[in-house]
């Protein structure tokens, strides 16, 4: 049967013009085999080219819109934090609890003793003797929702952070940075429970009415709108790719006259913190002159000199007028420098809406001056020097050097 097999195999090789291999029935079944390895080969070779590596562009962008929305918190935040001082609420929580002073006192009992407690302090024997339990409330509320703010954003930098770093979307570098970022967080709410504690302190020597230290308030200030521009910068260098600008001698001088005039921008605000925590919107409410004088009699009546730039209400408000007069006019200088250059579109959109802003900012704070301060002008104006830190940052990353 076998040699009947072999005949009739021999025959039909012969057929086909092939000659007869004793192992060709083998080979027969093998060769499928083969090829099948290798069509299994080819498809995991594909596949796995076909996976992204990660970061890449996409996860950038997602980065990117995460850490802007979180600079977005922070707006809220100093927004926020500046309506609580021109109503004066920072002090209507005398004490600081992580978790416990999330939920706010729910029955009448529990109003009273908060009350009560705040009843121990400088403010209320001083300035709110005569303050009703209602009146309490609203002020109470304002200070808690500030701080219930700042725990949104530590949990809106910290909760994704750890979701990206687990799912390898930061660089090495970048890692630092949300490090960096996320520390800053902590920081900044220890700093405001410092901040608070300077105005719950009894100053027997002091007859002022009790208000936080404007030092502390400043450093407070100054911390948020460092977080600000860190998360705002790293955010939009991820999203937008730097555009390709001809190097020239005058675009090397346009983007160091921009680096001054923002941080001559954040000067100008931070100065607004020593404005707040003194009062000193209060006194010599004209424009442009200081009463009847260009430089008033008492602007440095503290001994010694250098006391005056920070605890001389007179010399306070002139400082920060001569900031804001001086950041007006570098920034306009810098709109007619831009005007020089060849700028991609977006760019000049960048600086023509610093400029406009530049000069709104100034009209608000004559116009906060001029009315004694009034609430919601001046939570405008505190307002407009945030929206003038932001469109300088964009102004920067617009200009940035295209990486090699």
């Amino acid at each position: 049967m076998i040699s009947t097999f072999r005949t009739a195999a021999l025959c039909c090789c012969r057929r086909a013009g092939q000659g007869y291999k004793p192992n060709s029935l083998r080979n027969i079944q093998l060769r499928p085999f083969r090829r099948n390895q290798g069509t299994i080969a080819a498809e995991v070779g594909s596949t796995s080219a076909t996976v992204t590596a990660v970061p890449n562009a996409a996860t950038n962008r997602i980065v990117g819109r995460w850490l802007v929305g979180c600079s977005g918190l922070v707006i809220g935040a100093v927004v926020l934090g500046g309506v609580t001082r021109l109503t004066e609420s920072g002090l209507s929580m005398v004490d600081w609890h992580l978790v416990r002073e999330m939920k706010p006192p729910q029955t009448q009992e529990e109003w009273e003793a908060e009350f009560s407690k705040y009843q121990q302090f400088p403010e209320f024997k001083i300035l709110n003797h005569d303050m009703t339990l209602p009146e309490f409330k609203f002020i109470f509320y304002m200070e808690w929702g500030h701080r219930m703010w700042g725990r949104l954003v530590g949990l809106s930098f910290i909760l994704p952070a750890l979701y990206f770093w687990r799912k390898g979307y930061f660089t090495r570098s970048l890692k630092g940075k949300v490090i960096g970022l996320c520390g800053f967080v902590f920081f900044q709410g220890l700093l405001g429970w410092y901040m608070v504690k300077s105005g719950l302190e009894e100053k027997p020597e002091s007859h002022d009415i009790p208000r936080v230290s404007q030092y502390r308030l400043s450093a407070h200030l100054g911390s948020a709108l460092l977080l600000y521009c860190a998360s705002l910068w790293t955010g939009l260098t991820l999203l937008q790719s730097p555009q390709k600008i001809v190097e020239t001698k005058n675009l090397m001088l346009l983007r160091r006259f921009a680096k001054g005039t923002g941080v001559l921008v954040f000067i100008t605000a931070l100065s607004g913190a020593f404005v707040a925590g003194l009062d000193a919107g209060l006194v010599y409410n004209s424009f442009p002159k200081m009463g009847e004088r260009w430089i008033p009699d008492d602007l440095l009546a503290f001994s010694p000199t250098l006391k005056n730039f920070f605890e001389n209400p007179t010399t306070v408000q002139f400082d920060h007028r001569i900031l804001a007069i001086s950041t007006l006019a570098a920034i306009t200088g810098l709109y007619m420098f831009s005007r020089k250059v060849i700028l991609p579109k977006r760019a000049k959109v960048a600086i023509s809406l610093l400029t406009a802003m530049a000069y709104g900012q100034v009209a608000l704070g004559i116009t906060t001056l001029l009315l004694y301060v009034p609430t919601p002008i001046a939570a405008t104006h505190q307002s407009g020097s945030l929206a003038l830190l932001s469109l300088a940052v964009w102004v920067l990353a617009e200009l940035r050097k295209v990486p090699k």
